[in-house]
């Protein structure tokens, strides 16, 4: 097709605002999708996705309407995932913005606005839900105004549920989004050079790979190489999503389709890799690639050790599909082995824990999640631990860095004393605070421990639920950090063990020792539990033990009686305390997820 003719667009939106509702009337109207076939949220095809309601891996679509092409990208929404998000702006030209009529402009909204501003994307922005009693639209378009510096004519009112002018948004698409030929003029050089979106692995077929072709074209059975991996493959189908695969003979330039490939892994072809021919390869590969890296690890264990390999075998299945997902084998004296995995963050960990107990009916025990820290030995030596309890001896270290990270929350105008209270509760500090009408925008800087338990949790609860998060990895900065070692009747845990700054280590320590106390179950003898810094204890807490009456079968009050079975008893006691053991349950390794600031 004729390049004038093909509309690249992508639909972005804070959680929950309808993108992908939206995406289902667009297919409706422009019969793409018959109406048997048609079911909600169609581009969201995982279970766990139609559960939470979110979009988690995305997904393109080809439409045609009024003689043109349009390609459409339905983008999660999360944070975890803003690298995916950017690759899909970069393979587009135009960027549908959603905005929820009942809740006006959010955290996501922002940060997503932002990456498409910094693609150069036409944006055109809806408003959703306006068909909702609770809707106040024309507060959502001053504050559309204010933050795009667009026209009140420009925004379009819309119900994603009922259908309400839906076509009004695809004419603004045919009529307002530039053409690939607008915005990438002609490269002198006609080789192939195709941008990586997305990847998976499919069972039968290897992995499949979601493209936007930027130059030249792409023939079926075409021997490809990715520049940036350095790896070849070949091309065994090409074609382009209806959102079934409809194959073709080749992708031209300024299509957006797909690449079945005969590749085992999405390692060899990552997202923001570009694609180009073995045979007659590009000069420069299209810019923007980085290697993403998780920033959050956390150690699985199967309840059973018999399942170990199972877990083994089904985190390499998931990681085929997500070049993301990082493990290595760990080994624990209380939880025996298991895997240290790396997430991009707390939802990406939450859809693999959830994926690993549906899809292969394990039932596992996951440790508290931490964070990297980069370290420099006394001699120079540079150490990157994922767990706390590789810290080397505090004598030998020269350094610690931690990951700080760039936060923006946006709350109502009256709530922000609360939010800047709690920011400075987790050692963050507020950089700027700016206003779009009624609400407050506040940047600040925080270290990634600190937010990777309950800050959410305690910001929705400080502002009733009307806060919005979004943040981005910043840079690594050294602060005076210590290791915070659990003892549960005198043996080291090291499965709980957390790294924190020296100035929370004492409250911290009191406050899981406590919680420990709740979830570890009473014995026969006394328990005793401890939180220390190397040999120093900064809290203890005792859980008694059980008290059976053994005077109960004496019917006489013969007191030397009474005082030699006790006596006995008192010996047991103490020998159960030197040679029982105390079986601690999986709720106690996710006790840091549980904390309260009381």
């Amino acid at each position: 097709m004729n390049t004038d003719k093909i509309r690249n667009f992508c639909i972005i939106a804070h959680i929950d605002h309808g993108k992908s509702t939206l995406a289902d009337r667009m297919m409706e109207l422009t019969g793409t999708v018959e109406k048997r076939e048609m079911k909600s949220q169609l581009l969201d095809s995982m279970e766990l996705e139609r559960e939470k309601g979110i979009t988690i891996k995305l997904a393109p679509v080809q439409m045609h309407y009024k003689g043109y092409e349009l390609n459409l990208i339905d983008t999660p929404g999360h944070v975890d995932f803003s690298y995916e998000v950017s690759r899909s702006l970069q393979a587009v030209e135009t960027a549908v913005l959603v905005v929820d009529a009942t809740q006006g402009i959010q955290a996501q909204t922002l940060a997503n606005v932002y990456l498409a501003i910094e693609q150069n994307l036409t944006i055109i922005p809806v408003i959703n839900k306006v068909d909702l009693p609770a809707a106040d639209v024309e507060k959502v378009e001053d504050q559309l105004i204010n933050l795009l510096g667009c026209k009140r004519e420009e925004i379009i009112g819309v119900s994603a549920k009922t259908g309400l002018n839906v076509n009004e948004v695809l004419d603004a698409i045919v009529e307002r989004a530039p053409s690939p030929r607008d915005t990438y003029p002609k490269n002198n050089s006609t080789r192939l050079r195709a941008l990586i979106f997305d990847s998976y692995f499919d069972d039968y077929r290897g992995v499949v790979l979601y493209v936007r072709i930027f130059d030249g074209q792409l023939d079926k059975n075409s021997e490809i190489r990715m520049m940036a991996a350095e790896k070849t493959g070949l091309a065994l189908e090409v074609g382009v999503l209806t959102p079934k695969m409809s194959p073709k003979s080749s992708l031209n330039e300024g299509e957006i389709g797909y690449i079945v490939t005969n590749l085992k892994t999405t390692r060899e072809a990552k997202v923001g890799d570009t694609v180009t021919l073995n045979k007659a390869q590009a000069k420069d590969p299209l810019p923007g690639y980085k290697n993403v890296l998780p920033f959050v690890y956390a150690g699985f264990f199967p309840v059973s050790n018999e399942d170990y390999k199972t877990l083994k075998d089904a985190i390499e299945k998931l990681s085929l599909s997500d070049s993301a997902l990082q493990f290595e084998p760990e080994n624990s004296p209380v939880l025996g082995f298991g895997l240290r995995i790396g997430f991009l963050g707390l939802l990406h960990m939450d859809i693999i824990k959830e994926r690993l107990e549906r899809e292969f009916n394990l039932d596992l025990v996951i440790t508290n999640p931490s964070t990297n820290y980069q370290i420099t030995m006394n001699d120079g030596t540079e150490l990157e631990i994922k767990s706390a309890a590789d810290l080397p001896d505090a004598t030998t270290i020269a350094e610690i860095r931690e990951p700080w990270v760039k936060g923006e929350i946006i709350v109502p105008s009256n709530m922000i004393g609360n939010v800047l209270n709690l920011i400075v509760e987790k050692r963050g500090r507020q950089t700027n605070l700016s206003y779009i009408e009624d609400r407050a925008v506040i940047d600040f800087e925080a270290p990634m421990a600190n937010l990777l338990t309950d800050f959410y949790d305690q910001l929705k609860s400080t502002t009733s639920g009307y806060a919005s998060f979004n943040y981005e990895l910043s840079d690594y900065r050294p602060e005076d950090l210590v290791r915070i070692d659990f003892l549960v009747a005198g043996q080291k845990i090291d499965a709980l063990a957390i790294m924190c700054h020296r100035s929370e280590a004492e409250a911290i320590g009191r406050e899981i020792t406590k919680k420990l106390k709740e979830v570890i179950p009473r014995q026969s003898f006394e328990v005793a539990l401890q939180a220390a810094i190397g040999a120093r204890i900064i809290a203890r807490e005792t859980i008694g033990a059980y008290r059976k009456d053994v005077t109960v079968k004496i019917h006489t009050g013969d007191r030397d009686r009474k005082a030699k079975l006790l006596n006995k008893q008192k010996r047991g006691k103490a020998r159960m305390k030197r040679f029982g053991k105390v079986d601690i349950p999986s709720e106690a390794f996710t006790v840091m997820l549980k904390r309260d600031d009381n």
